[in-house]
């Protein structure tokens, strides 16, 4: 018996957890790929899996429904791995442990999967269904990889097989909303060299725990903080003070994903830790200003260990490194003038990382206008370059921009109000979503996002409402009962 085998529909959480128990962190996904193959093949149905694991399964109409349009339902494979300090799970190698809190499932330690393995899930519980009890037009399934580190999977996917013109993307996260339009994005990955020297002192290292963190989508307006650039701005402070050289750096684990932590290695004379404690104090002051009620369990902590020799970097190296952290643009660049609330443009520095010869910055950047995403791009690079470095950018994906007319927003829309009793929302969201590279690649494609209440996704406090999750259910099998 599963966890979740007392949930109904049972199908749904059924695939739900078996999708749990399945591996599938971006670029691992080939576990979960090869188990919806079989899943495919055992049910007699047309199934099409990429080299990269990439699929399509096709599930002809029910009775009655030959005549109306065809319609993909389309989500992706992968999650986001992050855990929890202290958990000890290998996410390459072992799926999210799932229970059940009241109303919600939610993972022991890591993240939960819910994005985007709810799409998943309810696709194979719609194909599961060969009695005809769930009356559909011809529905063609799409399960991409690599969503979560720029769309890869979606960019390089040939969709020679979909027919359809319509498709249902579940891959939104609040209930009630039909998502209808995206930014677009790119991943920068930036190079800035170092050179190390042999140094003396007592070795310091320093952690910053505690930062709520998020997804650089959802979450980039809300105030938080970014591990990687506190780091950064403590060091630079530290540096104001008292002399010390850097041995390492590390924050971050997605370009997507809001460092919530980082650390960093030092050597201080031994007459200067009384003067380091002092400047910890100070900036952790300043962050109880500054991030109070974003962040309020931000600390960072210093473990003092012994004296010796360790290859750090030279002065030029360390201010270089300093230089980038605090000067690389980060967070909301832009707000929308057409759209209030909404984020037009950012760039969220994911991932910092200090290697023996270089400074290496991971960085997602979006944008619903093109422009601003270069001009963005143009900042990086052009920082990157004055501290003799470069910049790799990958996996660039277009804006999805909203529609006047669509058949399928306002069937959505009729038929949510009948379920619902009121109006949905229609909004165009921050994050990247797959529907403008789909759209791209199928002309006409009309498109539409929605998904159950998904809550601090991206995060090891990642949890899904049992009961949204069943509502979506219910509608989107509506939508498919559609004449």
């Amino acid at each position: 018996m599963g966890v979740l085998s007392g949930l109904k529909p049972e199908p749904v959480f059924h695939y739900f957890e078996e999708i749990c128990g399945i591996p599938h962190t971006s670029h691992h996904e080939k576990a979960l790929s090869d188990y919806c193959v079989r899943f495919a093949k055992e049910r007699g149905y047309e199934c099409t899996q990429d080299e990269m694991g990439n699929l399509i399964i096709i599930a002809e109409a029910t009775p009655g429904y030959e005549e109306v349009p065809a319609v993909i339902i389309q989500g992706h494979l992968d999650m986001v791995g992050d855990k929890a300090e202290g958990c000890d799970i290998d996410m390459e190698k072992e799926g999210p442990r799932v229970y059940i809190d009241g109303d919600f499932i939610r993972a022991d330690g890591t993240t939960l999967g819910g994005d985007n393995g709810i799409a998943v899930a309810y696709a194979l519980a719609l194909l599961d269904a060969k009695d005809g009890s769930i009356p559909h037009p011809r529905v063609e399934v799409v399960l991409t990889v690599c969503e979560e580190v720029g769309l890869l999977g979606a960019s390089a996917m040939d969709f020679y097989p979909c027919r359809a013109r319509r498709m249902i993307n579940i891959d939104s996260e609040v209930e009630g909303v039909l998502t209808a339009g995206c930014a677009g994005g790119r991943r920068a990955r930036c190079h800035i060299p170092v050179r190390r020297t042999p140094c003396s002192g007592v070795r310091c290292k320093l952690e910053l725990t505690g930062l709520v963190g998020g997804h650089s989508g959802m979450e980039i307006d809300k105030g938080r903080s970014n591990a990687a650039a506190l780091l950064g701005r403590f060091l630079m402070l530290l540096k104001e003070n008292i002399p010390y050289s850097l041995v390492s750096l590390s924050a971050g684990v997605k370009e997507n994903v809001i460092p919530k932590g980082g650390s960093a290695v030092i050597l201080i004379a031994p007459d200067e830790e009384e003067t380091l404690r002092k400047v910890i104090e100070r900036f952790m002051d300043c962050m109880e200003a500054e991030y109070g009620s974003a962040d309020p369990d931000i600390r960072l902590e210093l473990t003092v260990g012994k004296a010796g020799a360790f290859p750090a970097l030279d002065d030029d190296s360390r201010l270089r490194v300093l230089t980038a952290l605090n000067l690389m643009p980060n967070g909301v660049q832009a707000m929308s003038m057409d759209l209030p609330g909404l984020v037009e443009t950012s760039i969220n520095l994911g991932v910092a990382e200090l290697a023996d010869d270089e400074l290496i910055l991971r960085q997602s950047i979006r944008s619903s206008v093109s422009s601003a995403k270069e001009m963005v791009s143009r900042k990086v690079t052009l920082l990157a370059e004055q501290l003799g470095g470069r910049v790799d950018f990958q996996g660039d994906y277009p804006a999805w921009p909203y529609a006047r007319n669509s058949r399928l927003r306002d069937l959505c829309v009729e038929i949510f109000e009948k379920q619902y009793g009121h109006e949905p929302k229609i909004e165009l969201l921050h994050a990247g979503l797959e529907c403008g590279i789909l759209a791209g690649k199928l002309d006409g494609l009309d498109c539409i996002s929605f998904g159950p209440n998904q809550f601090d996704i991206h995060t090891p406090n990642e949890h899904l409402s049992i009961s949204s999750a069943v509502r979506v259910w219910e509608y989107l099998k509506a939508i498919l009962a559609a004449k």
